[in-house]
This record gives structure tokens, C-alpha cells and sequence, in this order.
């Protein structure tokens, strides 16, 4: 490994054992004063934590070569984090709703300078958890970044809160709070939800346009048609691609060959990872036969 994969994954590391850390603490703090605001901000930590402990776990088995075993490698593994962050959220954010709804009708006192303590020191160790992670290449870095950018935010406005319950006796603030970041929260576990769930069901990905690229494997030289065209994600980053490309009987092996070209050519515009490409001659039957789309 280069010593760019060295670095992303000692920052992934390193912004783990921060987040895992002050989680605890938060969690802490949020009881001492009384803040649902400061738990529902706590689980969220919770969950980023799991995804950059995960991240920095996957980043190693992502690199292990293909076995007898997970024939695509081990990239796909990363799907099972995801899921593991999703539970939690959807967990943790029900029991904080259970507690924060009925403070809005019966609202409790926080300790409000301690809340802007906590708030501040959210504010930092997320940020610099931010900063290290940024520039990652890796989807992993990428996503792990705007999580934590995604607290900073959060803490932030924790912190509007905080000082505002200093010189005004609005309790009620702290469980809006709770509710507001909960349902944020929550409103990006059903979009990664759904997300995570087409990747299991091998839909294809949302950036690809299968009828698109099937028009464009069919517009190249000797090409007189394409059949078992399939595309489907191992993670959301790396595709995969299968197609039986159908040429003129008379076509020669050199012709084909400039076509494997071409059709690499084209698949390097789409990204895939993986192309399986099969060659059929003439009028000679797919052995797979043809495979129904729709009704």
C-alpha cells in the first residue's frame, strides 16, 4: 500500500478514536445537564463513530484479493456497515424521541452553561476531525468527512441554543432541538436506507442510464445488436457490467478485437470496475436464451 492509503488510514483511525471518545463523554454530559438536545446529538455521534470505525475496519479488507470464496473481493462487505449504522440510528433516535415529545409539553430545566462547554468542545473535536479527514480520495474518507461536517453543524447550533437559555427561560428550546436534529438525522437514514437496499437487490445505479448504454454498444462497428446487457454495484462506487454482444457472422477475429477496444473505450466513460463482454457470431444462439424485462 502507497502511503496515501497509509494516511487516509491512519486519519480514519484517528478521527474513530475521537469521535468514540468524546461520544462517551457526551453522553456524560448530556445527563449532568439534563439535555435532550445534547443526547440526540450523542447518538448521532454514536452512529458516525460506527461508520468510521467501520471505514477504517473495511479500508484493510477491501484490500484483500479475490478467493475461491467472494470471487469480486471483499468490497461489498462495506454494506454491512451500513446497515449496522442504520439500525442504531433508527434505535437510538426512537429513545430520544421517547423522551424529548413529552418535554415539549412539559418542558425541564438544562444547565445551559454547561451545555455551551459541551458544545464547544463538540465544535472542536469534530472539526478537527473534519479537517484531517479532508481531501480523502477513498468513498470511505469522503462520506466519514461530511458526517463529521454534519456534527459541526450540529453542535453549532447546540451551542445558538445554550447561550440563548442563558438569559432567556425557554426550556422548551432544548427538546425542539432534540426533534429537530433527531429528524434531520432520520430523514438521511431513509434516503441511505433505500440507497444501501438497491445495492442489495442489485438495481442499477442511479447515475446510469441502461438504455443509454445498450444504444451505445449497439451503435458501434459490426455490432448488430446486444442482449443480457446487466449492470449492478458492489459498494455505490465500483460497477460492474455484463453483456453479450451480438456481430455480423462474416466479421473477422481482428475486427472483434478493435471492437473489444472500442467497447473498453466506453466502459472507461461509465467507470465500471468489473466488464464482462461475451462475442456471439451470426444467427448462433445465446445459450442463456433471452431473459423477459417487464411484464
Amino acid at each position: 500500500m502507497d502511503h496515501s492509503h497509509h494516511k487516509a488510514t491512519g486519519d480514519l483511525r484517528l478521527a474513530f478514536f475521537l469521535n468514540i471518545a468524546f461520544t462517551m463523554v457526551e453522553i456524560a454530559g448530556g445527563l449532568w445537564t439534563n439535555s435532550i438536545a445534547i443526547l440526540s446529538d450523542a447518538v448521532h455521534d454514536l452512529s458516525d463513530s460506527l461508520s468510521l470505525g467501520s471505514a477504517w475496519y473495511l479500508d484493510h479488507v477491501a484490500q484483500r484479493r479475490r478467493d475461491n470464496r467472494f470471487s469480486y473481493g471483499y468490497v461489498r462487505f462495506s454494506l454491512l456497515g451500513a446497515w449496522t449504522n442504520v439500525t442504531v440510528l433508527v434505535a437510538g433516535s426512537i429513545l430520544v424521541l421517547s423522551e424529548a415529545i413529552p418535554r415539549l409539553f412539559r418542558p425541564e430545566q438544562t444547565h445551559a452553561p454547561g451545555m455551551v462547554a459541551f458544545a464547544l468542545v463538540g465544535i472542536a473535536v469534530n472539526g478537527v476531525a473534519a479537517l484531517r479527514l479532508r481531501g480523502g480520495q477513498s468513498l470511505n474518507a469522503r462520506v466519514a468527512t461530511w458526517h463529521l461536517a454534519e456534527d459541526v453543524l450540529g453542535w453549532v447550533a447546540v451551542f445558538l441554543v445554550a447561550v440563548t437559555l442563558l438569559f432567556v427561560d425557554l426550556p422548551v428550546l432544548d427538546p425542539l432541538l432534540a426533534i429537530l436534529i433527531t429528524a434531520y438525522v432520520l430523514y438521511n437514514v431513509i434516503r441511505n436506507m433505500r440507497r444501501t437496499l438497491l445495492l442489495f437487490m442489485q438495481a442499477v445505479p442511479e447515475e446510469i442510464d441502461l438504455g443509454e448504454l445498450e444504444q451505445s454498444l449497439s451503435a458501434l462497428a459490426h455490432v448488430r445488436s446486444t442482449h443480457h446487457t446487466q449492470v449492478w454495484s458492489m459498494d455505490g462506487a465500483q460497477h460492474v457490467l455484463t453483456s453479450h454482444i451480438v456481430v455480423d457472422s462474416e466479421t473477422t477475429k481482428e475486427e472483434v478485437a478493435r471492437l473489444r477496444e472500442e467497447v473498453s473505450l466506453l466502459c472507461d466513460n461509465y467507470k465500471f470496475s468489473h466488464t464482462t463482454i461475451e462475442v456471439e457470431w451470426g444467427d448462433n444462439q445465446c445459450r442463456m436464451g433471452e431473459l423477459p424485462i417487464g411484464k
